[in-house]
């Protein structure tokens, strides 16, 4: 039962910290749906959470990480960072499964291998999604250069620089569309009900604004 509480901990600290990252204001009803758990579960494990100093209330139910929270939340997003990289870059994973993958084996990993995680593949670098540790906010994405798909300008052609990885279905469903990591896409027509005509290496599809919106590509 310990190690069950210990590994739920995790879940919800990281999913915070995720989403405070991406630039969320996290109540309780973000992490019942990004853990497909049930509100009333949600509340008790917040009041665990808090009881023990990781996160702090707002009064207006606005959730927040204390020091101890991201401290905590920060390695475990490490860990499966470093677990996603392993998967695809030592053991060839495909990149559309390992982000499941690696949720289950990321609460396993001992501080020696990660430090031997570390030795090897270095903390800085992005995973097969293109994401670095903590995924970053629509804002500082535009900084960079990247733009959403739908945003995307027709009869231009773009190179995907990252995929929301959240949703393992999500990802199956772009890569057999051929929209995978570094891979080139070209917008052929914005239509009028929102979706998109686009051409990649598999052929020429027609994507909704939804599965647009989370991949985010850079002008080739």
């Amino acid at each position: 039962m310990k190690d069950s509480i210990t590994v739920s901990k995790e879940d919800y600290l990281k999913a915070i910290l995720e989403a405070e990252s991406e630039g969320q204001h996290v109540i309780s009803a973000t992490l019942a749906h990004w853990l497909s758990v049930s509100p009333p579960a949600v509340t008790m494990a917040l009041k665990r959470l808090k009881r023990d100093g990781y996160v702090l209330v707002k009064t207006d139910g606005t959730l927040q990480l204390s020091a101890k929270g991201k401290e905590t939340a920060y390695k475990t997003a490490l860990r499966h960072h470093l677990i996603e990289r392993m998967l695809a870059e030592i053991f060839g994973m495909e990149w559309y499964k390992i982000h499941d993958e690696a949720e289950r084996l990321e609460h396993a990993v001992s501080p020696a291998f990660e430090a031997r995680l570390i030795e090897k593949l270095g903390e800085r670098g992005t995973c097969p999604h293109g994401n670095s540790v903590l995924p970053e906010s629509p804002a500082r994405r535009k900084k960079r250069g990247l733009l959403q798909l739908s945003d995307a300008g027709e009869l231009q052609e773009y190179v995907v620089a990252s995929l929301y990885e959240r949703d393992p279905q999500l990802l199956l469903f772009l890569h057999k569309l051929g929209i995978d990591p570094q891979s080139s896409i070209r917008i052929t027509a914005k239509n009028y009900d929102e979706t998109l005509s686009i051409e990649t290496p598999q052929g020429a599809f027609t994507l909704g604004k939804p599965a647009a919106d989370k991949v985010w590509v850079k002008p080739r």
